[in-house]
């Protein structure tokens, strides 16, 4: 043989073996993080206050079907009893994250120098939706909101939702709560037994109480609130601290999402205006249930609606600001952007994708 045709062959060998390896070392060593070492989401525990609610219902299944687990957060329920604990303990960091009813109480809160950031949806009435409704006796002749003029009105609470509701639900009829008598009956059974009784001429309830009460036949429903007014009930709230640790506040708000997408796609899709059950409509029902202590059937009756994305109605905290002001339930206005923040979930959505 040649010495060049040897030479030849002898290069062809080495190279053949130095592009082999580095082929090789390309498979097994992948490219590295900025840091130098592949970045994971730091483990971060959170707890969240909240209520035995079907609202709830999004946090109930972050934790069973291990969306919180997913980004690395280990959640821990926090059981109360009313809202204005929640809103209290997630204000003073007791809880990492409030799940609540968004009321006058709240917004006195933070007039007095409170903070706490709202992030989030957990519940609102929606056109189309049973959730909050006004009922009268199943034989009473009031047949619309225009008909309360001088009537006896039943609600929880002063500076309640349902003082709100049913505030803003004359106001569309051209009547002020200057033209009912307000009565306030403290529980939605002093609610129930009074209209049952018929020691008021109409009352505000919410689902599965609206279904139990029609299915006891002594009330029917004058007007959904949802078809009269867009309202933010209740929201998911940040205490100071936890709010200030942008990277888990945004992995909490992707398992949340998830979750609210999850929920939505299971018991809120419609098909010529009627709920139709999705896929996972069994899975959710009995997941709520197991939460909330409450038979199956109750839950199927009052599922409220929730945004798919989780997304606030933003401008309506405002709304009810002015509202309570106007109507001098709160000590002074503020300035919703100041305790609203939807960038974080906007961040959330965009990371979490389609």
């Amino acid at each position: 043989m040649k010495k060049g045709t040897i030479v030849f062959m002898l290069v062809a060998l080495v190279l053949t073996v130095v592009l082999a390896g580095c082929g090789k070392k390309e498979e097994v060593q992948p490219t590295p993080s900025p840091g130098g070492q592949e970045k994971e989401a730091a483990p971060v525990s959170v707890s969240i206050g909240l209520l035995k609610l079907t609202s709830s219902a999004p946090l109930f299944i972050a934790v069973e079907k291990g969306f919180f687990k997913e980004e690395n957060i280990d959640a821990s329920l926090k059981w109360f009893d009313a809202a204005q604990p929640i809103a209290v303990a997630t204000a003073s960091g007791s809880v990492d994250i409030g799940a609540t009813g968004i009321t006058a109480s709240l917004y006195n809160m933070i007039a007095g120098g409170q903070k706490l950031t709202i992030v989030a949806d957990k519940g609102r009435e929606e056109k189309g939706y049973s959730s909050s409704a006004l009922l009268v006796s199943s034989d009473s002749p009031i047949a619309g909101i225009a008909d309360l003029k001088g009537k006896k009105v039943g609600i929880t609470q002063t500076g309640s939702t349902y003082h709100y509701m049913i505030g803003r639900m004359l106001e569309n009829h051209g009547l002020t709560l200057e033209d009912i008598e307000l009565t306030p009956l403290n529980s939605i059974k002093g609610l129930m037994d009074s209209l049952k009784s018929k020691q008021v001429d109409a009352v505000l309830l919410n689902e599965p109480n609206i279904s139990a009460v029609l299915k006891d036949g002594y009330g029917k429903v004058v007007a959904q609130v949802g078809d009269e007014i867009p309202y933010q009930t209740s929201g998911i709230f940040y205490s100071p601290k936890f709010a200030e640790d942008k990277d888990a506040a945004v992995r909490f708000l992707k398992a949340y999402a998830k979750a609210t997408r999850y929920y939505y796609d299971a018991v809120l899709v419609q098909q010529d205006g009627k709920i139709v059950p999705g896929e996972n409509y069994d899975e959710v029902v009995s997941i709520i249930a197991k939460y909330t202590d409450q038979p199956e059937e109750n839950i199927k009756a009052g599922l409220p609606y929730m945004d798919p994305d989780g997304r606030l109605l933003a401008e309506d905290i405002q709304t009810q600001i002015d509202w309570y002001a106007k109507e001098k339930l709160i000590e002074k206005k503020v300035d919703s952007s100041t305790i609203v923040n939807t960038e974080m979930l906007e961040q959330a959505l965009k990371e979490l994708g389609k």
